[in-house]
């Protein structure tokens, strides 16, 4: 065979390798693009989903969108509260998120971020227009001492250690914190006055009222957070009280529950404790006021 008869054969394998090159470039140029388009597709969907809710919840104030990390659903961060949401804006999920393979709750490792002394957000405040849209002043800042003089005697339900230090508890029998607390609060034997608040509307409040026109409130709130709610009938003149509650929250920007307060200087503590950091609460008021 001569030499003019290899030529062919040199002729298909350059053009086969040049193929071959072209594809790999193809599938390099591909790849990039994939990996840059990436962040702006996240971006896109975080964009399209922030102008869905100010349609769909355009009362609701929205601080931050995130729709990189957690698969098929966006993160939304409205001050103090989280909830998600799919891209389509027409799914929301308000609740604990829990990352099964690294074994965490993932909401509250960003509430702690958010907020690292709010370990218990009304996350239902962001859920619709009903909690967070009815027309009135904007929430003011979280304070972190009250002056609780303003409060009337009634709407509020006293339980625990009637010799103990008065601690006045903000809560909502909705509130999953809230219940936990109950248990710590008698663990550190104090006095409680607890107040309740509707964080979760008005649900909330048929269940407060019922609860503060009961023959022994004390013991309908912890039947109410036992799951065993007492009867609704009529309300009392007492459960119009609970509106102080409402409006002494608001003022003093408690967005979530449970909220506790030293009665004895109205240094604020927020989210969920156990008995060893109650009893750590009321030996510093103790400690401030010799």
């Amino acid at each position: 065979m001569n030499y003019k008869d290899h030529r062919p054969g040199l002729k298909a394998r350059a053009a086969h390798l040049a193929l071959a090159l072209s594809s790999a470039a193809a599938v390099l140029t591909l790849g990039v693009s994939a990996v840059t388009a990436m962040p702006a597709s996240a971006a896109g969907m975080a964009s399209d989903v922030a102008q869905a809710l100010k349609l769909r919840l355009p009362k609701t104030p929205i601080d931050a969108i995130s729709c990189d990390t957690l698969g098929p659903l966006c993160e939304v961060v409205s001050g103090d509260t989280l909830f998600y949401i799919d891209e389509t804006a027409r799914y929301l999920f308000v609740g604990r998120l829990y990352d099964m393979e690294e074994r965490r709750d993932v909401t509250a490792a960003r509430l702690l971020e958010l907020n690292p002394d709010l370990l218990a957000a009304g996350a239902a405040r962001a859920a619709g227009d009903a909690p967070a849209g009815r027309d009135e002043a904007p929430v003011r800042a979280t304070a972190s001492r009250v002056d609780l003089s303003s409060l009337p005697a009634a709407g509020a339900i006293h339980w625990g250690n009637p010799k103990g230090e008065k601690l006045v508890v903000f809560s909502d029998f909705q509130c999953g914190y809230c219940q936990r607390l109950t248990a710590e609060l008698a663990k550190a034997r104090v006095h409680v006055e607890e107040r309740p608040i509707s964080i979760f509307g008005a649900a909330s409040r048929k269940i407060s009222e019922a609860v503060l026109c009961a023959k022994d409130p004390a013991k309908a709130l912890h039947a109410a957070y036992a799951g065993q709610g007492p009867a609704t009938g009529k309300t009392c003149k007492d459960a119009k009280v609970l509106d102080a509650n409402e409006v002494f929250a608001k003022a003093n920007g408690f967005a979530g529950t449970p909220v506790i307060v030293r009665a004895r200087d109205g240094a604020v503590l927020h989210g969920y404790r156990d008995a060893a950091a109650i009893r750590r609460f009321v030996a510093e008021g103790k400690g401030a006021a010799q």
